[in-house]
């Protein structure tokens, strides 16, 4: 299987997201995104396939989402899209593309769903234990 983390280390989310990854025997591609944007064609792609809108994906903490006034209702998606691609801080993390969908993981068991042997209990930086799949057996 593929699978590809658009990836801040920098963020317990992404951190957490990338270890379950990891966990599970797979070896993504990471990407960094603020090191590496993606272009203007994959942004749009991403969000299409997220089946969400550009206002979806952005994120307002320690980003300059007020000072741009990104809250402002009349903006178009356009203009969503090109203040990302101007400030790729503004893109919420981690996305996580795999061969079963792409997804906005947070919270980081997002991720879960994608992975073709997820692990069934992980200890996420926090302490938080997160099970997945049937405990009953």
């Amino acid at each position: 299987m593929t699978i590809q983390i658009y990836h801040n280390p920098a963020c317990g989310t992404s951190r957490n997201t990338l270890a379950m990854i990891l966990a599970s025997g797979e070896t993504p591609e990471i990407i960094e995104y603020l090191r590496t944007p993606p272009t203007r064609e994959r942004l749009v792609e991403l969000i299409s396939r997220l089946g969400v809108g550009p206002r979806a994906l952005l994120r307002e903490k320690g980003t300059p989402y007020h000072e741009l006034h990104l809250d402002d209702a009349t903006l178009t998606d356009d203009q969503l899209v090109d203040a990302m691609m101007l400030h790729p801080i503004l893109i919420n993390r981690p996305i996580v593309v795999s061969d079963r969908g792409v997804r906005l993981c947070r919270p980081s068991e997002l991720v879960l769903d994608l992975l073709e042997r997820p692990v069934t209990e992980f200890t996420k930086e926090d302490g938080e234990v997160v099970k997945y799949g049937d405990q009953t057996a």
